[in-house]
């Protein structure tokens, strides 16, 4: 198959790129800089430029951009960043696949669980209503946008929740200190998290882009945890305690919206459809996950 990505140098786009290129399929990585190789094609997706070209004949695109979202607090300015570093770009690809006669077949266009919005009760499958607050919003327009692609296309939203790796994501920051000893659950813990590791995010995503699923699918692991299993598992796994808990008025203070729309957000989420086509998982459980950043470390 030939696949166009943008996104592809972020966590995901590299860990995916590469489990597409192993399974011998052809990568044309969109990038803002001269392209420097035949697998590459200049954009400006803030500009809205793309020659469709790149598309013609391809069968799947798939659309990771975005600004990270835990990377700094939420300042307006911030919001505002994250929000067009995701529409813009899904934009761009969408206008560009209605320019051609025959678009792609398969548009997999990366949302994420913040659609459900920051404290939900119950467990939360794909036809969940959106949630509120900055990421039920942006993540409502964010898959609005990829449905604007040609009706011929089969839209993909994968809703990702956390992601597990020692290369960055949610675990970046976290690592560090669970080595240290200093680790430990923020808030009271009880918050659900839908975790995936980057291994089985990638194969979700590259399983997507084959299958004949279509619409929003939630990409996580099927046993779901809160944050003090997911802690006390990650500290058990690199033999460290993790009792130095954060309480989450200090949360707040520090990163404002972020901490209760993402930090403190409770999300039961369950990958229900991705369960029903038949999706096998590498890590299903946290202890399977946990070996697996145990092996990714030493190697």
């Amino acid at each position: 198959m030939r696949i166009v990505m943008s996104g592809a140098s972020g966590m995901i786009g590299t860990a995916l790129s590469e489990q597409l290129t192993a399974e011998g399929n052809e990568v044309i990585r969109l990038v803002r800089r001269p392209a420097e190789s035949a697998f590459e094609w200049t954009w400006d997706p803030d500009k809205g430029e793309l020659d469709e070209t790149v598309l013609d004949g391809a069968d799947a695109v798939v659309n990771l951009s975005g600004a990270g979202i835990g990377d700094r607090p939420w300042t307006k300015r911030r919001i505002k960043v994250l929000t067009e570093s995701r529409i813009r770009p899904t934009q761009t690809l969408t206008n560009a696949m209605r320019r051609l006669s025959t678009p792609p077949g398969t548009f997999i266009s990366q949302s994420a669980s913040g659609f459900y919005g920051a404290s939900r009760d119950g467990v939360l499958r794909e036809d969940a209503a959106q949630g509120t607050g900055v990421l039920g919003h942006l993540t409502f327009e964010w898959e609005r946008m990829a449905r604007t692609s040609p009706s011929a296309v089969r839209v993909v939203t994968p809703r990702t929740g956390v992601v597990l790796s020692t290369s960055g994501g949610a675990l970046g920051p976290l690592l560090p200190l669970l080595k240290l000893g200093l680790g430990g659950p923020f808030g009271n813990g009880r918050q659900y998290w839908p975790w995936i590791t980057l291994a089985d995010e990638a194969r979700a995503l590259a399983y997507l882009i084959t299958g004949n699923l279509e619409g929003p699918v939630n990409v996580c692991a099927p046993q779901s945890a809160d944050v003090n299993t997911i802690v006390a598992e990650l500290a058990k796994a690199f033999h460290r305690p993790a009792f130095l808990r954060v309480p989450g008025p200090a949360l707040k203070l520090v990163l404002g919206g972020l901490a209760d729309e993402l930090i403190m957000a409770n999300q039961r989420m369950e990958p229900a459809r991705l369960q029903e086509a038949g999706f096998h998982w590498l890590h299903p459980s946290l202890p399977d996950a946990m070996a697996w950043l145990r092996q990714e470390m030493s190697s």
